[in-house]
Order: C-alpha cells, then structure tokens, then sequence
C-alpha cells in the first residue's frame, strides 16, 4: 500500500482575473461568471518562470528528498497535457538531473488530462510494489506552463494557473496511506476533447453523475462510507460544480476544501496535492483523518483517491 512521504508545492505571484480579460478575449459577462459565480479571483502566472523552473521550485521544497535521493527509483511526470514543452526539451529529464536523480527512471503518465495525478500514484503504487524494496520511493511531478492559447482557459468552466506540486511516495508507511482508487473514462469515439459546444454539452451530462460515481467507487474499495470521509480534496475547476456536487453527495460544505479556488486557479494536475499541502499547513488535518483527493480531465476522465492521514 502506497503512501505520501512528503508534498510540496510552488505558488508563483497571482494575477487577477480582470487583468486576463483582454489577453484570454473574454466578454464582460464570462468575465462577470468566472468572478461573481465561478469564485476565481486570482491566477497563479509565472511569466518569468519555465516549466522546469516552476517544476524545480516545488521538488525542491521536498524536506524529505535531500540526503534520500538514493532511495529514489523512479520521477514520473504527471501531465494534463500529451505535449507541455516543445521538442526537444524535456523538463521531466532536465529536473531529474538537477535533482541529481539519474539514476532513477524517468517517464511521463497523460491522457487522462487533470485526473492524470491520481492516476500517476496508482502507477507509482503498482511499481514500488513490485520492486519489493521497502526503502524504494518515486518522485511525482505535477503542473503545468500556459505556454499555448488552448492551455490557459477551458471555455466557460475555469482559468487555469501555473501553480506545481512535487509528492514523493513510497510503498508501506504508517502515514497518509492510500486506501482506495477509482478512475472512469467516459470519452468520445472520435478522440475529441476540446471544449467545442457539442463537447461541453456532452460533458455537462455526464459531469455530476460521474463524478459521484467514482467517488463512491473509491471509498467503497477503501472499505469505508462516505460519511467516513472527513475531509475532500478537489481539483480547483470552479466554486459551482463543486457546491452541485456535495449537494448531490450529500457532503457538508464544512468538508470541502476551497479554500484555494481563488487564490491559485485550475492548476492541471496539481490541484489535490495544492490543496492537502494548505489543509496540513493549517493544521485543518488531523492524524487519522481520512481524506479524499478528486480530479476530472478533458476527455471526461474522472478519478478518486482516498487516503489516511
């Protein structure tokens, strides 16, 4: 069973949303939804920053890593995107070696857009237990660069931010143990994936359902109930599909976490690990809390993971 050893993050300087207005080419009343409905107000942007450097800043944070790099086997990088760097660059092997991880494997895990984070611990998980080395970790890299137009808004759901995550796992401990996974991929034949009108459509169907469905699947595996749960952990897409979601739940607001949503914008994979850094920070989770970290990807992926503090 895996666990978290250890979650850092790097938060760059914000912009406010009105400020993206003329870069993003929204109207006034997007721009009104994404403030007034929506609970976005600040945007994490790095301008400054590449994607290794933003990537860098967050394993750095990482206490637990300095002097341990040995024990690492493998540093996957969790993309929300297929392409994040243009060729030939690789921030995922240019990290590596600056953390002096050569000797690890390194690879990426996409295509299940945002909820690829979740995903890449499952991964993480199935080798680390194969490996049959207690001592063993892997390195998960999480966050993205805007580098493109299609990157930076999805269409009249959320803005996202440059914000990154590093989480350093290993198989056994004694400390926020993963309990359960579930994961559903509900794309279309076509491979689309680009909120297109129809594409949106389509999602907004399916969205609330499906999300319910594989939160329940993931506590279920873990063995508990739902009102077990102490505490979620979203991705930071926007302030009404979650408040739709707990009410369909059935989950107290008191157990959402978002606190973040408009501080730091939709941060690709980073969201979950974002947020359990803030709620650790702030003494909000407590030893033996269980927690659920969720995460949906364009292409209609949706993923949940429950863990034990």
């Amino acid at each position: 069973m895996t666990s978290l050893v250890e979650v850092a993050r790097h938060l760059p300087s914000t912009e406010p949303v009105a400020a993206l207005q003329e870069p993003l080419g929204l109207n006034d009343l997007q721009l009104r939804r994404f403030t007034r409905l929506y609970g976005l107000d600040q945007i994490c942007k790095a301008p400054e920053e590449s994607e290794t450097e933003l990537l860098l800043a967050a394993a750095r944070g990482l206490d637990s890593l300095r002097g341990n790099e040995h024990r690492v086997r493998y540093v996957v990088r969790g993309k929300g995107l297929r392409t994040t760097a243009p060729y030939p660059h690789s921030p995922l092997q240019r990290v590596r070696d600056e953390l002096g991880l050569g000797h690890a494997r390194g690879f990426g895990v996409a295509d299940h857009g945002c909820a690829t984070g979740l995903l890449a611990i499952d991964v993480c998980d199935t080798l680390l237990s194969a490996d049959g080395d207690p001592e063993a970790m892997a390195l998960i890299l999480t966050g993205e660069k805007t580098f493109t137009p299609f990157t930076q808004w999805v269409t009249d759901v959320s803005i996202m931010g440059e914000g990154t995550a590093a989480v350093l796992v290993r198989a056994g401990g004694e400390r926020d143990r993963m309990l359960g996974y579930a994961s559903r991929i509900y794309g279309r034949a076509d491979g689309v994936i680009d909120m297109n009108a129809e594409v949106a459509a389509d999602a907004r169907k399916i969205y609330q359902d499906v999300l319910a469905e594989v939160v329940l699947a993931a506590v279920t595996e873990a063995g508990l109930e739902l009102d077990d749960i102490d505490l979620l952990l979203p991705h930071n897409v926007n302030r009404v599909s979650w408040t739709v979601a707990a009410d369909n739940l059935g989950i107290p607001k008191r157990k959402l976490f978002m606190d973040n949503l408009p501080r730091t914008g939709h941060c690709f994979c980073a969201d979950p690990f974002i947020n359990y850094r803030s709620v650790v920070d702030g003494g909000v989770l407590r030893p033996g809390d269980r927690y659920l970290m969720t995460s949906v990807g364009l292409g209609q992926t949706f993923a949940a993971m429950v863990f034990q503090h």
